[in-house]
């Protein structure tokens, strides 16, 4: 299968994974023929990219559906519980919980943390797929520090409900088209106090849980809020919570600015490393997660383009690249291959 931005993709071509809606109903099923009037509605419902057929790389393997179902079930439960802005509905949490456990069972049971990023982010729909996105990262991340499957949990439970504080700040500072003033960023950086003001009386939601929101903003230099702690005043949940959330928030669109795009997201965390974010915690982060997902066309400083069919382990931004077309003409030619862990002289310019 070939990954392709929206933009990209081309009248006839087939659909090569099933894609969903926000409640989790299929709407459209692998297989199909991609009519002008599909990718226009797709591009409509925020979806940036999608898998279509091609036999040059039908040997990449990518995730099956069932993570994406269950990212959908637990978003939906999870919508259940942020709408109420006065009190949170114990039997909604738990239910929410409960889907939640599933999600992280069957990331557990895959096992194979090396997963690309793309993986995880398939839509542009930022109010409550940030927090399921933010939520399965932290369970990639987790698995990778050889956490238990209790912390796991623990952190999971975490990064989906981070953000719940924010049902307490007024939605003109939320959906503010333009930077907040000083007074309120006064008021946002109240969220994560307020997220386990609501929590703490909630007999669902461990404490260590509830520690981690509290911290989520928090940097190791003390340039963080709401506390301003620093290094270990730092819980490793917060410090998880932290990276995943900002990987997630700036390679989200918001209405205020364009999002990242994935490389420099990924740089930006690397970039931090030892002062917004913890040196061991990035460590585990870049040996989890690739930059480039299988089967996405990349530019490489010599101007040739490619499509990554393989991932270097611990090394996110040097995969292994099929080259289908002459540089110059763009004519399909016998495929050749690149490992970019053998030719240091060559990198990754920008996603096609």
């Amino acid at each position: 299968m070939r990954l392709e931005y929206i933009n990209r993709v081309k009248e006839n071509e087939v659909l090569g994974k099933n894609i969903y809606t926000n409640d989790g109903l299929v709407l459209l099923r692998a297989g199909v023929k991609l009519k002008t009037q599909y990718i226009k509605k797709l591009h409509e419902l925020g979806v940036y990219y999608i898998y279509v057929e091609d036999e040059r790389l039908e040997d990449i393997d990518v995730v099956d559906d069932k993570l994406n179902l269950l990212k959908q079930e637990t978003m939906k439960s999870l919508s259940s519980i942020m709408k109420n802005t006065g009190m949170l509905d114990k039997n909604n949490t738990k239910q929410c919980l409960a889907m939640l456990d599933e999600l992280i069972d069957y990331v557990l049971e895959l096992g194979d943390v090396n997963k690309s990023l793309y993986d995880i982010k398939t839509h542009d729909n930022y109010t409550f797929l940030h927090c399921i996105d933010t939520a399965l990262m932290c369970t990639f991340l987790g698995l990778s520090c050889n956490m238990t499957k209790e912390s796991i949990r623990e952190v999971t439970i975490g990064g989906l409900l981070h953000d719940l504080g924010k049902i307490k700040v007024s939605s003109t500072i939320i959906n503010k088209n333009g930077p907040l003033t000083d007074e309120e960023f006064e008021e946002m950086k109240k969220h994560p106090i307020y997220g386990k003001e609501l929590l703490e009386e909630n007999i669902n939601i461990p404490h260590s849980s509830i520690v981690g929101i509290e911290q989520h903003h928090e940097k190791v230099n003390g340039k963080g809020y709401p506390y301003g702690l620093t290094g270990n005043e730092i819980s490793k949940y917060g410090k998880i919570i932290c990276i995943c959330d900002v990987y997630d928030a700036v390679s989200s669109d918001r209405s205020y600015r364009n999002k990242f795009n994935p490389s420099d997201a990924y740089e930006l965390i690397l970039a931090g490393c030892g002062s917004s974010f913890d040196s061991s915690i990035v460590k585990s982060f870049k040996e989890t997660f690739s930059v480039y997902p299988l089967g996405c066309c990349v530019r490489l400083s010599n101007g040739i383009e490619g499509y990554v069919i393989k991932q270097n382990k611990n090394f996110p931004d040097r995969p292994v690249l099929r080259i289908l077309y002459d540089n110059e003409t763009k004519i399909p030619i016998k495929f050749y291959e690149i490992d970019l862990l053998e030719t240091p002289n060559l990198i990754i310019e920008r996603v096609i």
